[in-house]
């Protein structure tokens, strides 16, 4: 039977398999680039040897999150999801295996990030002024309320769908973009001490 192509992951399996760096990278790619690419392509975009891609494409094959197909040519592999849209994680909060699974995949998101702002500091020909500016590491903390809480989900909303935009065919630059957004304690307890009881949070 044919495996359904949900964008969402919910499973602790299903999620656990982005919990590594290079599996987060293979799918980011595959689907900006979009359509069925081959092993060669996807190594020549992620500056890699193919030969290390294969035991993560057989994984992520395997768990369902991407298609292999055989093509005259050789294998070529796809996203499970629709042209334009992205894998994405419904997180489930709390002491649950999907929470564990979450926490690690995000883990490896920072990796990446790193890696990727690293790689791109070192080059020159970064732009990192002006409007068209391409790198860019920042953390902000402020106070929010609900109205903006819901600006700010609907700016990266609107971010993301600019990425998840089809590739043009001429021009455009492959850049990535990661964040994290998450509520902390103003005052978080000191060590021995009891945490603070949590204000209990409207819907």
């Amino acid at each position: 039977m044919a495996r359904r192509k949900r964008a969402v992951l919910e499973t602790a399996d299903e999620i656990g398999l982005l919990a590594s760096p290079a599996r987060i990278e293979i799918v980011d790619t595959l689907e900006a680039l979009g359509g069925a690419v081959s092993v060669a392509e996807l190594a020549a975009q992620l500056g890699r040897p193919a030969d290390g891609l294969y035991y993560h494409l057989r994984q992520l094959a395997a768990g369902g999150l991407i298609e292999e197909e055989i093509a005259a040519d050789g294998r070529r592999y796809r996203t499970r999801t629709r042209r334009g849209d992205r894998l994405r994680l419904r997180y489930r909060p709390g002491a649950t295996a999907n929470a564990k699974a979450v926490e690690r995949v995000a883990a490896s998101v920072l990796r990446v990030a790193g890696r990727d702002f690293a790689r791109a500091i070192a080059d020159g020909d970064s732009v990192v002024e002006g409007p068209r500016r391409e790198l860019w590491a920042a953390r902000g903390k402020g106070w929010v309320g609900a109205d903006d809480l819901a600006e700010i989900n609907r700016l990266l909303t609107r971010l993301m769908d600019l990425l998840q935009q089809p590739r043009k065919k001429r021009g455009g630059r492959l850049i990535a973009l990661s964040w994290v957004l998450a509520p902390i304690d103003a005052r978080p307890a000191r060590r021995g001490e009891a945490a603070p009881k949590k204000r209990q949070r409207s819907a």
